[in-house]
């Protein structure tokens, strides 16, 4: 996995502020090449079936396309031969899009939000929670359910 590594400042500490005393500023080091469920995954947060899951959801996703296209595709045309599935590009393409509505299917009404929105969108989650108007720190519970049934759709044990 490549690393992007950066700083990032971290806001200024507490509301208080001594007269003549310059705030205490503190920096982390964060990887732009992480996603969120690779950061979860690295912390202990998911275990490898789940994340494995996470990670066949997302290859699907974006083998079907179904990102929003922001420009015209520039990707070399084949003309011959076909893929090592030995499907067309056209048929690995329809073949990941059932396979990612199963998955979606398989994780249930209400689990599909925060599905998409952490594997597929890589929000984080406490972005994914407060887009949904869920309480701090939900998420993650919600999460472990859906990938667990997506794996079980996958049949990763």
């Amino acid at each position: 996995m490549r690393r992007t590594l950066v700083e990032r400042e971290l806001t200024p500490e507490g509301p208080r502020r001594r007269a003549g005393v310059a705030p205490r500023r503190r920096s982390v080091t964060v990887n732009l090449a992480e996603s969120p469920l690779g950061w979860l995954h690295a912390h202990g947060h998911l275990c490898d079936r789940l994340f494995d899951a996470g990670e066949r959801l997302r290859a699907d996703y974006e083998r079907a396309q179904l990102a929003p296209g922001l420009t015209m595709r520039w990707e070399p045309v084949r003309i011959r031969g076909t893929g090592h599935s030995g499907l067309s590009p056209t048929e690995a393409q329809l073949a990941a899009r059932r396979r990612f509505d199963g998955a979606i299917a398989a994780a249930g009404k209400g689990l599909e939000d925060i599905l998409w929105r952490v594997v597929c969108a890589c929000e984080t989650l406490p972005a994914a929670e407060k887009a949904l108007d869920w309480p701090a720190r939900s998420g993650k519970l919600v999460l472990k359910l859906a990938l667990d049934r997506v794996a079980d759709f996958y049949r990763i044990r």
